[in-house]
């Protein structure tokens, strides 16, 4: 999907569930990473993450952009467009958009470290090596233990 295929998507999008246009600008951007998409304060513009497209299916696509419209609508009427006001959840119900994107697959990070405390036997898991001489258990204050890499 092209740019000018999401723009044509969002505006009809907008019409049908909100009755009234979206006049600014749609784009997708790469370089978000842990969120479906943005609405910019600033120039009322819309970027939307491509993994939603990509790594999900179009609902999950259309959900991120009526999750955004709210924030576009609400904000240009002069009314509470964040997260937590009352107005938003009723909007964002009313249309069914999604609350919260689904999680990237590559957003997943392997945990490649196990450590085992010697004491209470709790499980670690880490990205990175921590330094057994400095780090203690968290529950007991045992010493930890590698167990696989």
């Amino acid at each position: 999907m092209t740019d000018d295929e999401l723009q044509v998507l969002v505006q009809k999008i907008s019409v049908a569930f909100f009755e009234a246009p979206f006049v600014h600008q749609v784009t997708f951007n790469r370089r978000l990473r842990s969120t479906g998409g943005r609405y910019r304060l600033q120039d009322h513009n819309i970027e939307i993450n491509p993994k939603m497209y990509t790594e999900h299916d179009l609902a999950t696509l259309i959900g991120v952009i009526k999750h955004e419209l709210v924030h576009y609508h609400l904000h240009l009427s002069g009314q509470a467009y964040q997260h937590g006001s009352r107005e938003f959840k009723q909007l964002l119900k009313q249309v069914a958009g999604l609350r919260y994107a689904p999680k990237s697959q590559q957003n997943e990070v392997a945990r490649k470290y196990h450590y085992v405390c010697y004491h209470c036997q709790i499980d670690y898991w880490r990205q990175r090596k921590i330094d057994l001489k400095r780090y203690v258990c968290g529950r007991c204050k045992g010493k930890l233990q590698l167990i696989t890499i």
